[in-house]
């Protein structure tokens, strides 16, 4: 499955990235905001976006609610640091289909990845 990784953050991308590494997830892009995210999914078209939820210049949420319209079908995992109820509801209201609730390990990661993954219709990778 290709993934895209939307974050401001080179750390949080570069650890993310080193997570998916070695499984059946291919990270086909990353982005440092929201514009050049949502521009690089409606071009690459992944499977999975991993999508912070607070950049600078377009929020997670609206970048969420752009491609939930282009792209129904893509899964899209929120990464964040809030824990605020009204911006999880947002999101889950805008169509996201997990959260990655930093601080995050591997284990959370990937499970996070595979329950979303299973939500939206996808076969488990083996």
């Amino acid at each position: 499955m290709n993934v895209l990784i939307v974050d401001d953050n080179e750390m949080t991308r570069t650890v993310l990235r080193a997570m998916l590494f070695g499984t059946v997830h291919h990270v086909c892009g990353e982005a440092g905001n929201g514009k050049t995210g949502l521009e690089l999914a409606l071009k690459l078209l992944p499977d999975i976006v991993f999508l912070d939820i607070l950049m600078p210049d377009l929020s997670g949420i609206e970048v969420l609610k752009q491609l939930k319209e282009a792209m129904p079908q893509v899964v899209v995992l929120m990464v964040t640091g809030e824990r605020d109820t009204d911006t999880i509801r947002q999101c889950v209201a805008a169509g996201a289909s997990g959260f990655i609730i930093k601080p995050f390990n591997a284990a959370t990661v990937l499970k996070a990845l595979a329950d979303a993954a299973l939500r939206a219709g996808h076969k488990p990778a083996h």
